[in-house]
């Protein structure tokens, strides 16, 4: 099987996040997938099969598979468009959270993802108690979104893994209003094998909804302030949001079983 290494959110290697995408002729045991996952060690592997419509697709980190994950997206869109001789401009993928599309523009890919709008939570105690920094406000959707007071407190946050995996929650993110950009933000998902994540599509789906209402505007610009960085280009239309980045392929391989 041929396995591709992909840096999404970044128009250089080495940033963004890397992604494994392993194109398929048809679906293997479950079990062999989350193997695959594991021996692959990135935050994300995706797995992509041809169908009627374009290609299924579906995500493992190391440990589980999840439902929604952006830079593996834009990673297995890469493959698809460069690698598999896909010959439109828009590829739809079908997934756990319905249809994904994404299309390109030169060297940008965009995605049409749900949105993902966080309700208020009322008890911010379990959260200060376990991130240890004061909360100005926080949401629930799938993950955790805590807004902090500045973008300086987001980059040098030291977060303490155990305790974040200890919440009822599939991650946890961190965000507050950017210097150089609409918002910045962390994220963080111990429990689920993926300590921090250094550039993540999903958590924009609460992000970009969050931040649109903030700043009272749709077109966002946003950057995750991980030690690899990455860069987006965000916009909210209803229930939808667009994410906008570049990707870069490093690794072209083989897996021999």
């Amino acid at each position: 099987m041929k396995l591709y290494q992909v840096d999404a959110f970044t128009s250089s290697l080495f940033g963004g996040n890397p992604a494994a995408v392993v194109p398929l002729d048809e679906w293997l045991d479950d079990s062999l997938l989350q193997n695959i996952a594991l021996e692959n060690n990135l935050s994300e592997t995706a797995f992509i099969v041809p169908d009627e419509q374009g290609y299924a697709l579906r995500w493992f980190t190391p440990t589980v598979e999840v439902d929604l994950c952006g830079h593996a997206t834009l990673a297995a869109a890469w493959v698809v468009f460069n690698a598999l001789g896909f010959p439109g401009e828009r590829v739809r993928f079908s997934s756990a959270s319905g249809p994904l599309f994404v299309s390109r523009d030169g060297n940008r890919l965009t995605m049409d993802f749900p949105a993902r709008p966080g309700k208020p939570i009322v008890d911010l105690q379990p959260l200060q108690t376990a991130l240890g920094v004061e909360i100005s406000a926080a949401l629930q959707s799938r993950d955790t979104l805590v807004v902090l007071d500045s973008a300086e407190q987001v980059r040098e946050f030291q977060p303490d893994l155990h305790a974040i995996a200890q919440l009822d929650t599939f991650a946890v993110m961190i965000t507050a209003r950017g210097e150089d950009c609409d918002f910045v933000s962390r994220f963080f998902a111990p429990a689920k094998g993926v300590p921090e994540d250094p550039v993540t599509g999903s958590a924009h789906c609460t992000l970009v909804p969050y931040w649109a209402e903030q700043l009272g505007k749709t077109q966002l610009h946003a950057r995750q302030v991980s030690a690899r960085g990455g860069e987006l280009f965000c916009s909210l239309d209803g229930d939808r949001v667009s994410l906008s980045g570049e990707a870069r392929c490093y690794l072209k391989g083989e897996i021999l079983l």
